[in-house]
């Protein structure tokens, strides 16, 4: 792994738990991770840790096979070759974009400043536009030249702190994509804050939930989409909810029975023996809820909302449980009137009863380490 941290922990003077609790994560050269999760959570404090702006009270950080970061040694930030692209931008106002983005190559020849400013406005698809100031330009273009600027000296890492959250919506989602392909180009290692997990999906190769300090799984979209490692991730990151469930086992194989019935062709779930009586709460997300007349299972609908191709449903069990479910939008219904529902669940994501919404599920991976797996 290029970065590589392992354990770290930092504490602040007078806190009565870290700020950042054993984390361990890894990116290879060219990889872009992001770390998410809500506002405390410890996210932009381990990337300042990584900068090196705080100190370690156990762990290590390495970069590039070299240790960057200790409780006993710490490599100042100007040394570890690290660059950060900030919320405000904060470029210098009394400059223009050329000498903005020049900043950072005091150490090159003069000769060869304006080349280099050249080829990274060009990366950031601003060309000719050297002269123009910052008040001239528009906030998605201030934060191109702020990543220009970071990028100039050819960091071995480079550092993102929510760099959009300043920008309308749209812009953000547009300028993620964007992100991810000028990072790429540049043949970029980076890490990415941000509290938006479409941004995070957008850009992200590896991406990390935070919460209370803690790194709850290290993993790609899908699989945290699909298999969150604790309760928590699975309700950070998309829709759904946890159905009362019990697991058994029937001429040798596990049977799932939910408020909606039972699951059929499961392909991965937990033995009941994980559990106790094997009763346990399933996730449900809303694309495993299918709108089916046929079905013998129906919900009221209590809420509803239009998403242009689709409608997002919040029906009501007559076990008097809630699931949600995204409806083709041609299939318009109103409040109060009963749909058939179904579910249609590939593999089994299974928690304690009661657990909240920080335990994990297991010992390691999503459900309990005890799996069963149809042949």
């Amino acid at each position: 792994m290029f970065l590589h941290v392992t354990q770290l922990g930092i504490r602040f003077p007078g806190a009565a738990q870290a700020a950042v609790d054993g984390v361990t994560l890894g990116l290879a050269a060219g990889e872009i991770g992001v770390l998410i999760g809500p506002s405390g959570c410890g996210k932009t404090t381990l990337l300042r840790a990584i900068a090196g702006l705080e100190p370690l009270a156990y762990g290590s950080i390495r970069l590039g096979g070299e240790q960057v970061g200790s409780p006993t040694h710490q490599l100042p930030p100007e040394q570890r070759r690290i660059g950060m692209v900030f919320q405000d931008y904060a470029l210098f106002p009394h400059l223009d974009v050329g000498r903005n983005v020049a900043f950072g190559l005091q150490d090159r020849p003069k000769a060869e400043r304006p080349a280099r400013v050249r080829e990274v406005l060009a990366l950031v698809g601003l060309e000719g536009m050297e002269s123009r100031y910052p008040h001239e330009l528009s906030g998605g273009q201030q934060q191109r030249v702020a990543l220009a600027r970071a990028l100039a000296p050819q960091p071995r890492l480079l550092l993102l702190d929510e760099p959009f959250s300043n920008l309308d919506v749209e812009l953000r989602e547009r300028l993620a994509h964007e992100l991810r392909a000028i990072l790429k180009a540049a043949g970029a290692t980076a890490l990415f804050v941000t509290h938006d997990q479409l941004e995070a999906f957008a850009i992200g190769d590896a991406i990390g939930v935070m919460y209370q300090g803690r790194l709850h799984q290290w993993d790609d979209a899908y699989q945290l989409y699909h298999r969150p490692a604790t309760r928590f991730v699975a309700e950070f990151i998309g829709q759904g909810v946890f159905a009362p469930a019990r697991l058994s086992l029937q001429d040798g194989e596990v049977r799932v029975d939910t408020p909606l019935g039972p699951l059929h062709d499961v392909e991965e779930c937990p033995l009941p023996s994980a559990y106790p009586d094997g009763l346990c709460e399933v996730l449900l997300r809303v694309d495993d809820i299918v709108h089916d007349d046929a079905a013998p299972a129906q919900g009221r609908i209590v809420r509803k909302a239009f998403r242009g191709a689709e409608f997002l449903y919040t029906l009501e069990l007559d076990s008097g449980e809630t699931v949600m479910a995204l409806v083709p939008s041609h299939h318009r219904h109103e409040l109060g009137e009963r749909i058939g529902l179904r579910a249609a669940v590939d593999h089994v994501v299974t928690f304690e009863r009661g657990a909240g919404a920080a335990a994990a599920p297991a010992d390691s991976g999503p459900g309990q380490n005890l799996m069963f797996t149809p042949v």
